[in-house]
């Protein structure tokens, strides 16, 4: 795929132009505790919304997701990737599905270039046959199972205090992210970026993940403490680019979260899907393998997307999202 591709949806066409590397600016990035979450429900939602509606990027802390865990989860997306690529090759990603595994697949449309990295996608109504077996990797399925419920539950916490401010039902979005019904699409992303310990100074030129936008309602993304790269883009110039990007620390115990462009559209632009990307390490940096593992709040696939002041016609989340991994896979 080419950046001059061209694209049905007005968040692709914004996106062929963010591919140049920009400056790096410090900025704040707002940390929302989650503690006592319905006893504090009222301020949480006037946090998440401030700065859902300004900077687009916040992270949670207290968000009740065990740390033991996160770990457990962290060890067994490591030992995936480790298996050998015939046995990876067993459990593809399919088209159209976001479920499996690729290699390098993913081409940016900011880019044209593939990511330097490989994923997993746990996208559960569609997983027969893509899970390991128990004999190749031990405690798997049980371990994401249980780390992709926690994660739907918070995701859910989330966009409730959005709900309200929408003036929307109190668990609107929990049912249109209903993940008991075959229609569920939301993703756990298991994510290895590439060891560059013995790469040639060309390969630092491309990018781990190219910049872009989510295109789910929210991500929650996990990190691991020593192991960064990723950076947000607020903003753009008046020529419509995007230049001065901001790194996020990988903290330990704290979620990073971003706003989706389905619940940008969704909510009639008042909350902001932002630019980020994961940068190449800088040669006095840690040049290890870099893993994350983010999970996509993105609603059931016959929810029907319609802003409480009409301002984009309604499609489905399924007519959505399959113009969006059209765009990034392809023929995957």
């Amino acid at each position: 795929m080419s950046t001059s591709a061209s694209y049905g949806l007005v968040e692709l066409e914004k996106e062929k132009g963010f591919g140049g590397v920009g400056e790096t600016v410090d900025r704040s990035i707002p940390q929302v505790d989650m503690s006592d979450f319905f006893s504090r429900k009222a301020e949480i939602t006037e946090d998440l919304w401030a700065a859902a509606t300004d900077i687009g990027f916040f992270q949670l802390s207290n968000h009740g997701i065990p740390q033991e865990l996160i770990d457990e989860a962290f060890r067994l997306s490591a030992g995936f990737f480790d298996l050998p690529a015939e046995t990876k090759e067993q459990y593809p990603l399919r088209p159209g599905t976001n479920a499996g595994w690729e290699f390098k697949a993913q081409v940016r449309p900011s880019t044209g270039t593939a990511d330097q990295k490989e994923s997993y996608q746990i996208t559960l109504p569609r997983m027969k046959g893509l899970w390991p077996t128990g004999e190749e990797l031990s405690g798997f399925k049980a371990t994401m199972l249980a780390f992709e419920r926690h994660n739907w539950a918070l995701a859910m916490k989330v966009l409730s205090c959005f709900a309200d401010k929408l003036q929307f039902p109190p668990d609107f979005f929990t049912d249109g992210h209903d993940p008991l019904t075959p229609e569920y699409q939301s993703t756990l992303r298991l994510i290895h970026y590439l060891g560059m310990e013995d790469a040639k100074p060309e390969d630092f030129k491309f990018w781990r993940a190219g910049a872009h936008t989510d295109f789910d309602c929210l991500t929650l993304l996990h990190q691991k403490a020593g192991q960064g790269g990723l950076q947000l883009c607020p903003g753009k110039d008046s020529q419509g680019r995007a230049i001065a990007w901001t790194d996020v620390p990988p903290l330990e115990g704290v979620i990073t979260c971003n706003i989706g462009d389905m619940l940008m559209r969704w909510s009639d632009d008042k909350l902001l899907s932002n630019l980020h990307r994961v940068r190449m390490p800088k040669p006095q940096e840690y040049l290890g393998p870099r893993y994350s593992m983010a999970y996509f709040a993105q609603a059931n696939m016959d929810t029907v997307l319609a802003g409480p002041e009409g301002k984009y016609e309604p499609m489905t989340a399924h007519d959505y999202i399959q113009m969006r991994l059209g765009a990034n896979f392809g023929k995957k």
